[in-house]
């Protein structure tokens, strides 16, 4: 699998994404009903700047979205990661997961927020660890529940010149 190569679990890779990601990213961030939660598909140049920001958290915080690999077959299926977000006043440390659709319920986006939670505790030793979840976007939220958090506060989001009421899940070491 090469050397970023950051998790392993029982049917996944996580690495670092890289350029050569670009048309498995377009796969996810260009489908209208995987990016419902975020009020619609990206441009080409919206996928860039996603794929730059993560290149670029990788160099600030040694952490951010990682390519989620199939073991099986070598292919890019989603990301999950983790990332530092703005929640009020003030940034937290958050386990974040996005699929291809046609990878969708099969617990793939659980296997892996879990292995980066144990990640953002064992190796990071954070004290906490949130997913911060659109109100109506109800699967990503079973999947926080399944990664052992509780819903602990709310906060109204503005995006794409829409409000978006949010949900923060909160687990602690």
């Amino acid at each position: 699998m090469g050397q970023n190569v950051i998790l392993e679990t029982e049917r996944l890779y996580l690495r670092e994404m890289t350029q050569d990601d670009f048309p498995s990213l377009c796969n996810i961030l260009q489908d209208e009903e995987t990016m419902y939660a975020y009020e619609g598909a990206f441009t080409d140049s919206e996928v860039q700047e996603w794929l730059d920001r993560q290149r670029a958290r990788y160099q600030k915080w040694g952490f951010g979205l990682w390519a989620v690999i199939l073991k099986d077959n070598g292919k890019m299926i989603g990301q999950c990661g983790l990332t530092m977000q703005p929640w009020k006043e003030e940034e937290v440390l958050e386990v974040g997961y996005l699929f291809e659709r046609t990878h969708w319920h099969k617990g793939y986006a659980t296997e892996a927020a879990k292995a980066c939670k144990q990640y953002a505790f064992d190796v990071l030793q954070a004290k906490d660890v949130c997913s911060i979840i659109r109100d109506t976007n109800t699967a990503s939220q079973h999947v926080a529940v399944r990664n052992g958090m509780t819903i602990e506060d709310t906060w109204t989001k503005h995006y794409r010149g829409v409000d978006m009421p949010h949900y923060r899940y909160v687990v602690r070491r």
